[in-house]
């Protein structure tokens, strides 16, 4: 530039070289030119360059894509491809955790059938014959599009101190209605009748934090008897008790996350807010009814006798109150009709992805050996990865630093990802790895997928020098936890293993807030590795009393009865779940509108 580049320098350095147009002046370029010499690259032709700034060749203009309906597509990558062979010496190994594997597996499979039977035959045949209502997975298949749906913490309710409450008490999930993915929380009067236990309660605010966190529409199939009385200093005094999901509710639609109710059983005492807070609600004849309280406390208070239509049925709600928008004669009906309204949404889909995307070079199937039995018998990390992403490729990120932690870019079913692997301890050097690309990942707006198989015991200080070095890793370990607590971009967490310590924050666990986390049969989550309680305990007694506790209280089912995840996976399904979860998560960037308004949508 011949004239004012000193002046140009000067703004380059005020503003660290980003564009002028973002300074803070009112006027940002008046000053500019009451000098009367203008740097002559702000007088150039839109799309050219002068050769005079130092004599660099002319390039064409940048295209434009205006229209945001322009076909798009990935930049082309050529990941390194992944050994996935395995070596004789790891054989012993491999074997060993098949076995566990198998054994976990059994366990798994008796869950699920319990959660399959729901409350058990007589109540089944209470809710079908007497009642003349569908059981709960069949109002599924009626209102999804297909049995393809991503369920919730399915294990939910076993294993509590009042009890075993299958699936705690209601279904939720995330399936496709009319194409577009929605959560869907619907309750089973088989179980207790319908009756609302702690455990239901925390079940139905996870559903809701799933559908604010992803921004997908939520429906709920209401049938429920309200709180179980007897438990109810655990369901409704606190915070996160029974009244948040009606605060969540009215939340949602203030952020216009769409909310539709069916009514398709009892809605008594603080189940009948679910409805009268949702957007649009349906209600079914003859066995659909909202009241606080029913017709058996109308009697005791009054004397007078009153059958359920007349004190809160679908004609009364309809004609008379106003706190149902929909009427339907029979179920079916009730469906057909909230497929209907979930068809109004201010959506927008995109064209099915019909390219085929790439296989794993390996079996998924071999996922079941290489699933830890315990900490000691965890094999290489990417024998693991080499298994869940396309075409078992990875581009690794900082590969010989801090090689503790694997982190890399990959595509899942075509989505690209950052992969954060536990491979050994997670050391000062692998912590202040895993912050930089959890921080890279965000910047570029690209989704984290965390497998968790961390160290089963803290490290022991027995030097000065070990002090050090074990004060570094703290800190680099403080980094790290800030840079996923801080990260925008989703995140999925898979424990493929020991879910334990600090560590466990650091690779996102669930009080870092993962828009999903998964368990295999084989994890662990405690806050000690079973076995290793005299890294903290002295006496002997107490030693081993502390281990039996943490081997009964660690196992991925305990957790998953207490909802500490959001569900048990099989390792062979990983790869679908993970890539069903990144469409999911992906379903908000075709919202039309997403503003948010002063206030929610409130009913007559």
């Amino acid at each position: 530039i011949s004239c004012g580049s000193s002046l140009f320098n000067s703004l380059y350095f005020l503003k660290r070289g980003r564009s002028l147009t973002n300074t803070s002046f009112s006027k940002p370029l008046s000053w500019i030119t009451e000098n009367k010499c203008i740097p002559a690259a702000f007088n150039l032709p839109h799309g050219t360059l002068k050769t005079q700034l130092r004599g660099l060749t002319p390039r064409p203009p940048i295209p434009r894509y205006m229209s945001s309906r322009a076909p798009r597509r990935r930049l082309p990558s050529a990941f390194p491809v992944l050994d996935g062979a395995f070596q004789p010496i790891h054989n012993h190994v491999f074997e060993e955790n098949a076995r566990n594997s198998q054994v976990c597996l059994k366990r798994y499979m008796e869950l699920k059938k319990k959660v399959l039977n729901g409350g058990g035959v007589n109540a089944i045949a209470h809710h079908t014959q007497k009642n003349k209502k569908v059981l709960v997975r069949d109002r599924l298949r009626m209102l999804l599009d297909d049995e393809d749906y991503l369920e919730l913490s399915p294990f939910a309710g076993f294993g509590l101190p009042y009890g075993d409450i299958p699936s705690a008490g209601c279904i939720t999930g995330i399936g496709k209605i009319n194409g577009l993915w929605c959560v869907f929380i619907a309750n089973d009067a088989t179980v207790k009748g319908g009756t609302a236990y702690p455990i239901t309660v925390k079940k139905q605010l996870r559903a809701q934090e799933v559908s604010m966190q992803n921004r997908l529409p939520c429906v709920y199939l209401v049938d429920s008897g309200g709180a179980f009385l007897p438990l109810q200093s655990d369901i409704f005094p606190d915070k996160n008790h029974g009244g948040r999901i009606f605060y969540n509710e009215a939340v949602m639609s203030a952020v216009k996350i769409p909310q539709v109710a069916l009514v398709c059983g009892s809605c008594t005492a603080g189940g009948a807010y679910v409805p009268t807070l949702a957007e649009e609600v349906v209600i079914v004849h003859s066995i659909g009814t909202i009241f606080l309280a029913g017709p058996p406390l109308v009697k005791a208070a009054t004397g007078e006798e009153v059958i359920p239509e007349d004190l809160g049925g679908a004609t009364l709600h309809s004609e008379v109150s106003g706190c149902v928008d929909h009427f339907a004669a029979v179920e079916s009906e009730g469906y057909e009709c909230t497929r209907n309204i979930i068809s109004t949404l201010n959506f927008e889909l995109p064209e099915e992805n019909t390219t085929e995307v790439e296989e794993p070079l390996y079996s998924a199937e071999e996922l079941m050996g290489l699933a830890p039995k315990s900490y000691n018998y965890s094999m290489d990390v990417r024998l693991i990865v080499c298994r869940l992403t396309d075409g078992s490729q990875l581009q690794e990120f900082k590969a010989r630093y801090g090689t503790t932690l694997l982190t890399g870019f990959a595509r899942i079913e075509g989505h690209q990802v950052g992969i954060v692997a536990n491979n050994g301890e997670l050391t000062y050097e692998a912590s202040l790895k895993g912050s930089h690309f959890v921080q890279l990942c965000d910047q570029r707006d690209i989704p984290l997928i965390f497998l968790q198989n961390t160290a089963p015991q803290p490290v022991h200080t027995l030097s000065q020098a070990k002090a050090e070095m074990n004060t570094n890793r703290l800190k680099a370990q403080g980094s790290m936890m800030s840079a996923v607590a801080c990260a925008s971009t989703p995140k999925i967490t898979v424990v493929i293993g020991g879910c334990h310590g600090g560590d466990s924050y650091a690779m996102c666990g669930r009080a870092f807030d993962p828009n999903f986390l998964f368990l295999w049969p084989n994890a662990r989550v405690s806050i000690l590795a079973p076995g290793h309680a005299d890294a903290l305990v002295q006496e002997e007694r107490e030693t081993v009393h502390i281990n039996e506790q943490l081997k009964k209280e660690s196992t991925a089912f305990f957790s998953s009865g207490r909802l500490w995840d959001d569900g048990v996976i099989l390792p062979q399904d990983t790869r679908k779940v993970l890539g069903k979860c990144l469409k999911i998560i992906k379903q908000q960037e075709y919202q039309l509108s997403k503003e948010k308004p002063k206030s929610q949508l409130f009913r007559l």
